[in-house]
């Protein structure tokens, strides 16, 4: 049976989604982008900060879910510039141990959600 996560200490949905869906050990979150949870803002002026926020918010959801970046099994990047690549690719390596770190790919994408520069999703597994 699939369980709903939810937490407040990252951005509510902005659409007819959850932040993330457990089944079984298994947890997917919904993509992720730069709303700050405590404002509702968007901080996408500095792609360093933006990124930061968007692995921020996924880290909570992964708590919620009794996780950590340490059972993301793989993770899906979404940018709107591959320019962007590097300064997103050094936020995110500091979150995962580079021996263990999990499978992943980036798709540049002609627009996100709010005309954002990076969205981020994972799934997990306890």
């Amino acid at each position: 049976m699939k369980k709903i996560i939810h937490t407040d200490k990252a951005p509510a949905p902005i659409g007819p989604y959850s932040q993330g869906v457990q089944f079984g050990k298994m947890l997917y979150t919904s993509g992720q982008i730069a709303i700050n949870p405590a404002t509702g803002e968007l901080e996408i002026e500095d792609i360093t900060r933006e990124t930061t926020l968007v692995m921020e918010n996924l880290k909570e959801i992964l708590k919620a879910a009794g996780m950590n970046f340490e059972h993301v099994l793989k993770a899906s990047i979404f940018v709107s510039d591959m320019h962007n690549f590097e300064a997103i690719n050094k936020v995110y390596a500091t979150y995962f141990n580079q021996a263990t770190a999990p499978a992943r790919e980036t798709v540049e994408v002609a627009n996100l959600p709010k005309f954002v520069n990076v969205e981020i999703s994972v799934i997990a597994s306890l």
